[in-house]
């Protein structure tokens, strides 16, 4: 077994190597001028099974085709069998036709990625369950939900919490960490008027005097989660927590969630974010290098992935 790293978060792939305590294999992933992309694997990697840790995220257009190119060149340098570990699988919002003559990027991507050589995918809390499907190879989607749950019951002394799912779409993972925490469920009814942007409507569930977890898998811009906390705390919640898998945190989102009542938003490194957080003292990152470690290693060994999920 070897780990090959993409540029999109080498910190994360180095906490994964460290954890399996192996080395990262010696690769040249650069742009020439015209921004084409060119990848070279500086050693021999014949008949090794290869874990290639990328996520597609922003530049995700360029992270993507580099993860493509970099599963190329393995299965052109004969690896024996290759696993695309993607941390963060970008596109997975576009997993359907909302409105007619759009395209479902999510199953255009799952393509590229199998076409490429990929023999197996590993991800984090994917956006949509069924983009499984998409894929004619095995696909292991890890859930963040047992780790907030550990750092819930070892941060929050609360004796009143409540799981709040920020739209009806969140209401499964909300209720699973409620499962594993023994709390009830809230869920916020919100509407889209348009792209991008999202209206409160109603919150379901009684959260007057409760401590909020609000719990979803990406936070973007940071207006549907704000929106959620205040609308939370303007129903009597005493403080809302939010706890997100994928910290995408585009545009103005820390400055949103700094000026916002959310006591704390914790998040995991699926995406390389260091350079943002540090910035926002309500903002904390969990590590999913010791998960995905363990998953690569049960994978090599051919043994259950599925006691992870507890």
């Amino acid at each position: 077994m070897k780990l090959l790293t993409g540029n999109s978060n080498k910190n994360l792939s180095k906490k994964i190597a460290k954890n399996l305590k192996s080395k990262l294999i010696n690769s040249s992933i650069r742009k020439f001028a015209d921004g084409e992309i060119y990848v070279e694997i500086n050693e021999n990697i014949r008949g090794n099974s290869i874990f290639i840790i990328q996520s597609v995220s922003s530049p995700a257009n360029d992270n993507l085709m580099e993860l493509l190119l970099c599963i190329d060149a393995l299965k052109r340098s004969s690896a024996k069998n290759i696993t695309a570990v993607i941390p963060y699988f970008g596109y997975a919002r576009q997993d359907r036709k909302v409105v007619p003559r759009t395209s479902i990027s999510a199953k255009l991507v799952s393509n590229l990625i199998t076409k490429a050589g990929a023999d197996r995918v590993v991800t984090v809390d994917l956006h949509a369950g069924q983009i499984q499907g998409f894929f004619d190879i095995p696909v292991d989607n890890l859930f963040g939900t047992p780790i907030f749950a550990r750092h819930i019951k070892k941060n929050i002394k609360s004796k009143n919490i409540i799981c709040v799912a920020p739209d009806v779409g969140g209401t499964e993972r909300a209720r699973a960490l409620g499962k594993l925490l023994d709390v009830g469920l809230a869920i916020v009814d919100k509407r889209r008027p348009a792209p991008g942007k999202s209206q409160v409507m109603n919150v379901i569930g009684n959260v007057k005097g409760k401590t909020c977890i609000l719990v979803d898998d990406i936070i973007d811009s940071g207006g549907t989660i704000v929106n959620a906390a205040k609308a939370l705390k303007d129903r009597g919640a005493k403080e809302v927590y939010v706890y997100i898998t994928h910290g995408v945190l585009s545009g103005d989102a820390i400055n949103k969630i700094k000026k916002s009542i959310i006591k704390k938003l914790v998040i995991t490194d699926t995406i390389d974010n260091l350079g943002k957080t540090n910035k926002a003292k309500n903002i904390e990152v969990l590590s999913i290098s010791n998960l995905m470690a363990e998953a690569i290693k049960r994978i090599s060994n051919s043994t259950s992935v599925s006691d992870l999920f507890k």
